[in-house]
């Protein structure tokens, strides 16, 4: 992999050109089970609060895959209108609007043998849920204007902020797509339940705008006391505010935002999910989705049957009915 070079020791490396900061035992968790999930070819969605890294975590899936020298292809549903998404997705052919003067592939196009990431999947409409849905089942597509069917081969991989399941319940979200695009589930904890990588990242951020600047031990205190609601983004932005107004060249506490200089210390956390317990559920999951068939099962998670069977005895699951029971 050669794009995932290490720097500055372990906790910092590169997937795709976007820098990872990892210190704490949370974040190192989840990047061991991407590390696993990212040898399967199952479909994943990737939950968290915005600002918390699913990108990161996207782009780790691709690096680690058997994927990672095809095509890295993302987009964001939320930021483009609704009329235009159909066109970016799936293409278009000449003459098939105004001003459609050539044939354009899209992004299921640019992605063929590689990855599609779709950030913000919650905000698809419902009409391109139906067509993403059909494409995911296999089914090729026409581009708009087109008479012929393309079929395209792209490991697709979703994040979102939202709660997809109350979308559902909501009628905003089709149940069918939700369980076809959450074959594994990856959840990125917000960055208040990760201690330990705030200072780690505000040093990072720091030392990228200018790295003859550093903070004082009472500025990295109150970094650490701060409740984060905007992740890692809010601390990125904040540690380039103090950078400007700092006086000298350390960062200290009169340099931060009166809300973080006088935020009270977070209360701890409960200690994060064992990866043997994250790497269960995941199993439960599959089971259920395939309907306790362990051959479908097994070739999900990129793992043999008899390495499934072995587990699930490990886990106390004798057959497909009580795994499913035990989902």
């Amino acid at each position: 992999m050669s794009e995932n070079t290490a720097v500055q020791g372990p906790e910092f490396a590169v997937l795709l050109g976007m820098p990872v900061v990892i210190r704490s035992e949370a974040m190192r968790q989840v990047m061991q089970l991407v590390q696993r999930v990212a040898q399967t070819t199952a479909s994943v969605l990737i939950t968290g609060e915005s600002g918390a890294g699913k990108e990161l975590i996207a782009r780790a899936l691709h690096q680690f895959s058997l994927r990672c020298n095809m095509p890295w292809v993302d987009v964001n549903c939320g930021a483009l209108p609704e009329h235009l998404m159909e066109s970016e997705l799936f293409g278009y052919e000449k003459g098939a609007f105004s001003g459609a003067d050539k044939m354009k592939q899209g992004l299921f196009d640019l992605a063929h043998m590689g990855t599609l990431f779709l950030d913000e999947i919650g905000e698809l409409d419902p009409r391109m849920q139906v067509k993403l849905l059909r494409v995911l089942d296999g089914v090729p597509y026409f581009r708009l204007g087109g008479v012929k069917k393309v079929s395209v081969d792209a490991r697709i991989i979703t994040a979102t902020n939202q709660n997809l399941e109350e979308g559902i319940r909501a009628g905003k979200f089709r149940s069918d797509l939700f369980h076809r695009l959450s074959q594994l589930h990856i959840h990125v904890p917000p960055l208040r339940e990760r201690h330990e990588d705030i200072g780690a990242l505000a040093e990072f951020f720091l030392h990228q705008n200018d790295p003859g600047m550093r903070f004082s031990p009472d500025a990295l205190e109150a970094l650490g006391r701060h409740g984060w609601p905007g992740n890692v983004r809010e601390l990125r932005n904040t540690v380039m505010r103090a950078a400007i107004v700092a006086s000298g060249n350390e960062i200290r506490v009169s340099d931060l935002p009166a809300g973080i200089h006088n935020a009270p210390p977070l209360k701890p956390s409960m200690s994060p999910t064992s990866l043997d317990e994250m790497e269960r559920q995941m199993i439960m999951q599959v089971l259920g989705q395939t309907g306790g068939h362990h051959a479908k099962a097994a070739q999900v998670l990129g793992i043999s049957r008899r390495t499934l069977s072995r587990k699930l005895k490990t886990y106390g699951v004798g057959d497909a009915c009580e795994a499913l029971t035990a989902c």
